[in-house]
């Protein structure tokens, strides 16, 4: 990991770049992932093992899950080994296996706007580890399997609790779950593969670390966005 010496113009001109981005269009990031529409509506009619259709949901869901991929991109940024990129997504598939699982299966209620908004600090919390702030600012340095691992934990109920809003039939119900669980791995290994790609082309070039300060920044401040975002629609949600 590394502090890359920015000037401070870059940083607030980047956060405030960033910021005014994703005010525009918080409306459809904020719900850009859940299950809605013919999914939603395929969902909620199924009565029976449905293990193709829910492999597909559950790949649809991360593909289109910007804020899950948006912490995983924090965490490979500067995995360079195959090994070291394997224990992390590992440790994160594990941790939101099970909370998804147990959060359907077990009924877990939690509400969905805290959860997203833990899921956005997840993000934000990656970024500030990658640019060292924990080390340079509060003298300590985490321990990021640990942290992956909860965080992933998060992200789990965050999954769950979007399968929860529907009235899914007992019938099945396990395998199904499994099945949306197994294709959740799959759209994470499909996007996984892509931006590895792309990080491994960027990082022959020198700007990958030149500009490593920055775009943690963005994810940083994304993360902000999108946490502050969650916290004021729960803030302001009817009262039950």
């Amino acid at each position: 990991m590394l502090l890359c010496a920015q000037p401070r113009k870059l940083y607030a001109l980047t956060a405030v770049t960033v910021s005014n981005i994703l005010i525009c269009f918080m409306p459809s990031l904020a719900f850009g992932h859940t299950i809605e529409g013919s999914d939603a509506n395929f969902v909620q009619a199924i009565n029976g093992p449905a293990v193709g259709s829910f492999i597909y949901l559950g790949a649809k869901h991360m593909v289109t899950g910007y804020d899950h991929l948006l912490f995983l991109v924090g965490v490979i940024f500067f995995l360079y080994r195959p090994k070291h990129v394997i224990e992390y997504v590992t440790l994160f598939a594990i941790g939101h296996s099970i909370t998804l699982l147990l959060g359907v299966l077990a009924d877990l209620r939690v509400n969905a706007y805290l959860i997203d908004a833990v899921i956005g600090l997840s993000i934000v919390y990656k970024a500030f580890e990658n640019i060292d702030g924990f080390k340079h600012i509060f003298n300590v340095e985490p321990n990021t399997k640990v942290a992956v691992f909860v965080f992933g934990l998060f992200h789990g109920l965050g999954l769950a609790t979007k399968l929860q809003e529907f009235t899914i039939s007992d019938n099945g119900l396990v395998v199904n779950i499994l099945s949306f669980n197994l294709g959740v791995e799959l759209g994470q290994i499909m996007a996984l593969s892509a931006v590895l790609i792309l990080l491994s082309i960027w990082r022959t070039n020198p700007s990958y670390l030149r500009h490593a300060f920055a775009t943690n920044t963005v994810l940083m401040t994304g993360g902000f966005v999108l946490a502050s975002y969650q916290l004021s629609a729960f803030l302001l949600q009817p009262a039950t």
